[in-house]
C-alpha cells in the first residue's frame, strides 16, 4: 500500500491447515500417478517430436543426395550413357559415347571402348571393342557389352587405337565408372586421415572442418574412415571425449607413446600421446620451430601406430604443411617395411604457409588436391605445385548441413526452409535488430559481414561496403575481429563513426549471433582478395541470404552472378547445358572481379537495386539459393573417385 505497511504475524506469517480429501496416502498416490502420467505423456510427445525432426532432416538430406547423383548423371550423359540406364549384373548393356565432347572429336569412325569391371580389378579378360556410329549423329558411337554376374562397377576408357597408344579419353585420369544398380555391393574403402586439427574438438580453421565432415561423408557412402590426431592437453577438458579408452602403447622415437581412442562426431579417432610431453600444450599451434618438430614427430608416430597395429588403409590422407611430412616418411620409412598397402592423398588447404613441406608432399603423393577448382588454377604456377600438375585437382569443400540448418536452428526465433523463407527471415531480421539495437521502422536491406578482419579478407572493401550500405539507406552488420592490433584499431574507429541504429559492429567470437546474422540479413558480403574455398557464402545461401562476393577461388566456384553466369550456373548446379529450360536457373548472387572500391560497388549496388526495385525477384532468389545443395554430397563423391584413382596410380 501507499504507506508500505504490512502484517506478518510478528514475523511468523499466517498459516492455515488444508484438509486433504479422503485417505492421506490414497490422495498423494493419486497425485503422484497424475504427475507420472503427465511426465510420461510429455516424454512421449518430446520423443515423437525428436523422431519427426530426425525424419525430416533425413528426408531432406536424402533428397539432396539423390539430386546430387542426378546432376552427376546429367553431366556424364553429355559424354556417356547406357541403355538401360540402370545396369544389371548378368545382363547386356549398350554403351553410348559422344566423341564430339571429348578429345576424340572427329574420330567417330575409329573409336574403341576399353572396358573392364570392379575398378579394373575383375579377373576376366575383356578385349577392346570398336564402337559403331549412331544413325543421324556425327559424334555419337555405341556398342553392346555383357556384364558379369559378379560385377558391381563398369569401367571405361575410350581411344582411337585398339592396342593402346594414340589418343585416348580417360576422364582426366579418373577413367569413367558406372555403378551397377542391381548386383553385388562394392567393397568399402578404408581411409585414414593424419591431421593436426579436427572439428569441433581441435578446430582452428577450415582444415578441422574438412577432416571431420569428409570422414563422415565418405562413411555415409559405405566406406570406413579413421582419424589420427595428437592428444593435446587441452582435449582433456572436452566433454565430447568422456568415452575415451586405452588402445595401445609403443616404444618409438626415444620414448613411450600412448594411444587412446574415442568416437567423435561418428568417426573413430586415435590420439597419439608421447611421454616426452611434446603435446602438453594449450593450443594446436605455437611457434613455427616448435610446430615443425612436434608435427614431424606426430606424423611418423602415426605411421608407426598403423604399422605396429597391423592396419593397412587403402588411403592415407594428409592435410596441409602440418601433416605433409607423413607422405615422404611413408614411402621412405614404412612402405617397404610392412605398411605396404596404402596410397597417399594430400590436400592443400592454404598455400600461404609451409610451401616447402607442401611441395615435398605433392611429390610423394599419388594424388593431391586443394579446396576448390578455381584456387587450383590460381596456384598452378606455384613452385610447390607446378612440377606435379598432372596429379593435381581442386575439389570444393562442403558445409555441415546439420550444424547450419535453418529448419532446426536453436538460435533462431522461427525455424524455416525455402517454402517459408520470407517469414522466417523476417522474424530473424526483427530479432537481429532487437539484439543489436538497430531501427525497426525502416524498410531497408540488411547487409552482413561475418569474417576475420585480415588483409586476405579484403578489409578495405569491407570498410567501403559499410559506408556504401548506409549511403544507400541500408543497415550494415559486422561480426569479426582482427588479430592485428592496428587493423582492429581502424575498425574500432569505423564503429565510432558508423555505429548506431543503422550500423552494428561486433568484434568478438559469437556463435549464436553468427547464426542470427546469416538468417536475418538479406545479403552477405565476402570481398576476399583470395579465398581457397570459403564457407561463409555457402552458409549464407543455406539461410537464404544472397551472397555478394569477389570472383576468386572457391567464391567463383560457388556463386554465380544473376546477370552474367547463367550458363555456368545451369551446368554446375543442375548439370544442364540449357539455362533457359524450366528449373535450370542456378544463378545465386552478385559478383565482381577487381580489388578496388569501384568493382565492389558494381556488385553491391546491383544487389541493393534488386532489393529495392524488384522485391518479388529478390525473394525468389532467396528461396532459390536455399534449395541449392552445398553439403558434402558432391565433394564426397569427388574424393571417393580420387581415392580410387590414387589406388590405381
Amino acid at each position: 500500500n501507499e504507506n508500505n505497511t504490512y502484517d506478518n504475524n510478528s514475523s511468523n506469517d499466517f498459516n492455515l491447515l488444508v484438509d486433504v480429501p479422503g485417505n492421506d496416502n490414497a490422495y498423494w498416490d493419486e497425485v503422484a500417478a497424475k504427475l507420472q502420467e503427465k511426465f510420461k505423456q510429455k516424454r512421449i510427445a518430446d520423443e515423437a517430436k525428436e523422431q519427426e525432426r530426425h525424419r525430416r532432416r533425413a528426408t531432406r538430406k536424402q533428397k539432396a543426395k539423390d539430386y546430387s547423383m542426378e546432376v552427376a548423371r546429367r553431366k556424364l550423359s553429355h559424354i556417356l550413357y547406357t541403355e538401360p540406364s540402370e545396369i544389371v549384373a548378368g545382363e547386356a548393356v549398350k554403351v553410348f559415347y559422344n566423341t564430339d565432347n571429348t578429345v576424340l572429336k572427329g574420330k567417330a569412325d575409329s573409336t574403341f571402348l576399353n572396358y573392364s569391371f570392379n575398378r579394373w580389378a575383375h579377373s576376366g579378360t575383356f578385349s577392346p571393342v570398336k564402337m559403331q556410329k549412331s544413325a543421324g549423329s556425327s559424334g555419337w558411337v555405341s556398342t553392346e557389352i555383357d556384364v558379369p554376374e559378379d560385377a558391381y562397377m563398369v569401367d571405361f576408357v575410350c581411344g582411337d587405337s585398339e592396342h593402346g597408344g594414340g589418343t585416348f579419353d580417360n576422364n582426366h585420369g579418373l577413367d569413367y565408372h558406372l555403378s551397377i544398380s542391381k548386383g553385388p555391393k562394392s567393397p568399402p574403402l578404408y581411409i585414414c586421415h593424419i591431421a593436426v586439427e579436427m572439428a569441433p574438438i581441435a578446430k582452428v580453421g577450415g582444415l578441422g572442418d574438412v577432416v571431420t565432415a569428409l570422414s563422415r561423408a565418405v562413411q555415409e557412402h559405405g566406406h570406413h574412415a579413421e582419424i589420427i590426431l595428437p592428444r593435446y592437453d587441452f582435449l582433456l577438458a572436452s566433454p565430447l571425449l568422456q568415452g575415451t579408452t586405452y588402445e595401445t602403447e609403443m616404444n618409438w622415437g626415444g620414448c613411450k607413446n600412448f594411444v587412446t581412442t574415442c568416437i567423435v562426431e561418428g568417426v573413430r579417432v586415435f590420439f597419439i600421446e608421447p611421454s616426452n610431453g611434446m603435446f602438453k600444450v594449450p593450443s594446436v599451434y605455437s611457434t613455427q620451430n616448435e610446430d615443425n618438430a612436434k608435427f614431424d614427430y606426430f606424423c611418423k608416430c602415426a605411421l608407426e601406430f598403423l604399422l605396429q597395429t597391423g592396419r593397412q588403409p587403402d588411403i592415407i590422407h594428409c592435410h596441409d604443411w602440418s601433416s605433409a611430412s607423413a607422405a615422404r616418411a611413408y614411402w621412405e620409412d614404412y612402405h617397404h617395411y610392412g605398411l605396404w598397402k596404402p596410397k597417399v592423398v594430400f590436400t592443400i588447404h592454404n598455400l600461404e604457409f609451409g610451401a616447402a613441406k607442401i611441395g615435398e608432399a605433392a611429390m610423394h603423393s599419388q594424388k593431391f588436391t586443394t579446396v576448390s577448382p578455381s584456387y587450383a588454377y590460381e596456384v598452378g604456377d606455384h613452385p610447390a605445385v607446378n612440377p606435379h600438375l598432372e596429379k593435381f585437382s581442386g575439389i570444393i569443400n562442403g558445409i555441415d548441413t546439420d550444424i547450419w540448418d535453418p529448419m532446426d536452428d536453436q538460435f533462431l526465433p522461427l525455424n524455416y526452409e525455402f517454402e517459408n523463407a520470407i517469414e522466417g527471415k523476417a522474424a530473424a531480421r526483427d530479432a537481429l535488430r532487437d539484439k543489436l539495437n538497430l531501427r525497426k521502422d525502416r524498410d531497408c536491406p540488411v547487409i552482413g559481414v561475418v569474417s576475420r578482419l585480415t588483409s586476405q579478407k579484403g578489409i578495405h572493401l569491407i570498410k567501403h561496403a559499410a559506408y556504401r550500405t548506409l549511403d544507400r539507406g541500408g543497415q550494415f552488420v559486422l561480426l569479426g575481429s582482427a588479430p592485428d592490433p592496428k587493423i582492429q584499431a581502424d575498425f574500432n574507429d569505423l564503429a565510432s563513426q558508423l555505429g548506431g541504429d543503422m550500423g552494428a559492429f561486433c568484434y568478438a567470437y559469437d556463435e549464436p549471433l553468427s547464426h542470427l546474422i546469416y538468417a536475418g540479413c538479406d545479403m552477405i558480403l565476402v570481398p576476399s582478395m583470395f579465398e581457397p574455398c570459403g564457407l561463409t557464402q555457402m552458409i549464407a545461401m543455406r539461410y537464404g541470404s544472397v551472397p555478394v562476393v569477389r570472383q576468386t577461388g572457391g567464391l567463383r566456384d560457388t556463386v554465380f552472378d544473376v546477370e552474367h553466369d547463367q550458363e555456368r550456373a545451369a551446368w554446375e548446379i543442375h548439370g544442364s547445358d540449357d539455362y533457359k529450360k524450366e528449373g535450370m536457373d542456378g544463378t545465386n548472387g552478385f559478383s565482381f572481379e577487381g580489388t578496388d572500391e569501384g568493382s565492389l560497388d558494381y556488385a553491391l549496388n546491383r544487389a541493393i537495386d534488386c532489393w529495392y526495385n524488384d522485391r518479388e525477384f529478390f525473394h525468389k532468389l532467396q528461396k532459390r539459393v536455399m534449395e541449392q545443395d552445398w553439403s558434402w554430397n558432391k565433394p564426397a563423391l569427388d574424393y571417393i573417385e580420387l581415392y580410387y584413382s590414387a589406388i590405381k596410380s
